[in-house]
């Protein structure tokens, strides 16, 4: 603990983050906000000031999931602070550790009636897991410990913190900032370990499937080991995606649809399937029946059972800490039989690379994920906005290092593409980032164009332009319903991109794509970069393709 004397509330604030460890925060600042900032200004924390506070709080959560650290994000009251509430429902729902702070007018006198005052901790409070308003100076520093420790514990989310006016400008005579210990996360029951493993070796097409709560970075290297010493294969959900790479040997394929694409043949098939980090916001690529596949569930927190899902074991406890155990207790099975397993994936394998190649102009979504693909090194960084473009990336771009394709399947918003890329570009400046984006999606937060600029980012945006809504517009055909209220117009994007200081691209030839996007990596700074796409193939592939999957002998 560390002893703070005759300091004010504002500086004590700052001190308590500075004491967390907090090296950024993003956000859009109110008069309600100036002690604050004027705190900020003295400390070592840096401000990312963005063009809405939208952006802010993406760029805040997509920081908790890169760094397991809570990301920081500032509004004012009012609707700075109204603002925020997407993005804390993107970090909610997504497991994204974030802490966003709001003002408030004062709270012991005010002149102001009730102008731009509502209850902001009464509306984040459903769609976080803790919100409060500090009227005490004294119990800053355990209120800003409280908000971190839960941010970031299992499982991670949202939290606020509101801070008066007043109440940032009072001084307090004496007070101590707590410590930030890292939790101890529990082990697994040993007895629950050792059936476990007694199940998997007398299982004879065991699959392991890889959820979003597994995608935590102590996560990574136990599941791997785990997939390497036992030899069994492993299927991802959407956010799931990249804990173990795509390219590994044991990898089957990600769930990226909804139902009936080949890689349910393969869950299908398995009569156990080891679900590490199932979350509800997903739901999960299978539906149990008495009497068909077993299923052990390995998560940080007990499993929600429903009509469709109740596993008949369950190790709750730490998931990384669960699977080095249980690799320590296996060793190859040779009853395990995988051939239907591995013909999945070759099957799978051929499939999303049909396209890959394909000349014809504008390029389809296959071409596009393929040459993204070429551009991007192993730990090159792919932030996904929310369209049609999303299933073709989940589906058929193989990530080769965990945290490399930052997609959202919780709350699927759309405008979070560009400013979860900025924020990767941010703490890793050497590495290759792209943010993809609709170009629907990308015109929601494109403002942040100029942040990028200013913090001299180096950054390539994709904009896959098809003049609409496409998911709705492709879910309204599916539907059978007739095509309309779902089409735009477009700015000169290239003219857009350079008024912001970025530069501008306009592929005209599907040949150029792949050459344009590594002349961008290579000249540095903003590139902005506009490709038409055709979507005829979802009908091909994602509606005529799956209605004709052909399963095969599952043995």
């Amino acid at each position: 603990m560390k002893k703070l004397t005759n300091i004010k509330a504002s500086d004590l604030f700052v001190a308590a983050l500075e004491n967390e460890g907090v090296e950024y925060i993003f956000g859009v600042p109110g008069e309600e906000n100036l002690d604050l900032l004027e705190s900020l200004r003295r400390s070592s924390i840096k401000l990312i000031l963005t063009r809405h506070e939208q952006a802010a709080g993406f760029m805040a959560a997509t920081y908790g999931r890169l760094t397991g650290k809570p990301g920081v994000c500032l509004a004012t009251l009012g609707p700075g602070a109204t603002n925020l509430v997407t993005a804390a429902a993107y970090a909610q729902l997504g497991a994204m550790p974030m802490l966003m702070i709001t003002g408030q007018k004062p709270i012991k006198k005010s002149k102001q009636a009730r102008f731009q005052i509502i209850d902001v901790v009464g509306m984040m409070q459903p769609i976080t897991k803790y919100a409060k308003q500090i009227v005490n100076v004294n119990v800053i520093p355990s209120q800003v410990r409280e908000a971190f420790r839960l941010a970031a514990e299992e499982r991670p989310g949202a939290v606020h913190l509101e801070l008066p006016e007043d109440i940032a400008a009072e001084r307090i005579e004496e007070t101590m900032l707590f410590s930030a210990n890292r939790p101890c996360r529990p082990d697994a029951d040993a007895g629950a370990l050792k059936k476990a493993a007694e199940m998997i070796r007398q299982a004879k097409h065991p699959l392991l499937l890889v959820g979003a709560g597994a995608n935590r970075k102590q996560v990574f290297e136990p599941l791997q080991a785990f997939v390497e010493k036992t030899g069994i294969p492993f299927v991802n959900t959407q956010m799931g995606k990249g804990v173990i790479g795509g390219f590994h040997d044991q990898y089957i394929g990600t769930a990226a649809l909804s139902a009936g694409d080949y890689v349910h043949c393969a869950i299908d098939a398995a009569d156990l399937v080891i679900n590490a980090g199932h979350d509800v916001v997903e739901k999960p690529p299978f539906f149990m029946q008495p009497g068909g596949m077993q299923v052990i569930h390995v998560n940080f927190n007990a499993a929600e059972v429903d009509e469709v899902y109740f596993p008949q074991l369950e190790l709750v406890g730490d998931i990384g800490s669960t699977f080095r155990q249980l690799t320590e207790r296996l060793e190859p099975v040779s009853s395990h039989d995988f051939s239907y397993f591995k013909a999945m994936s070759k099957k799978i394998r051929r499939e999303i690379s049909y396209g890959s190649d394909e000349p014809a102009f504008p390029p389809i979504p296959q071409r596009i994920v393929a040459d993204v693909r070429r551009v991007m090194p192993r730990d090159g960084i792919i932030a996904l906005d929310n369209g049609m473009y999303k299933i073709w990336f989940a589906r058929g771009y193989l990530s080769q290092h965990h945290n490399t394709v930052l997609l959202d399947n919780a709350l699927a918003t759309m405008g979070a593409g560009l400013p979860s890329a900025m924020l990767a570009s941010l703490i890793y400046p050497r590495r290759r980032v792209m943010a993809i984006c609709g170009d629907g999606g990308f015109m929601m937060n494109s403002q942040e164009m100029e942040t990028a600029v200013r913090l001299n980012l180096n950054l390539v945006v994709l904009v896959i332009s098809d003049s609409a809504y496409g998911m709705i517009r492709w879910k309204q055909a599916v539907g059978g319903f007739t095509d309309w209220g779902l089409t735009f117009n477009n700015p000169d994007f290239i003219a857009y991109a350079n008024a912001y200081g970025a530069t501008g691209h306009r592929i005209e030839a599907t040949e150029q794509l792949l050459p344009t996007l590594e002349q961008a990596y290579r000249d540095g700074g903003v590139h902005l970069v506009e490709v038409a796409v055709d979507y005829a193939e979802n009908k091909r592939v994602l509606i005529d393709g799956l209605a004709a999957i052909d399963c095969g002998d599952k043995g």
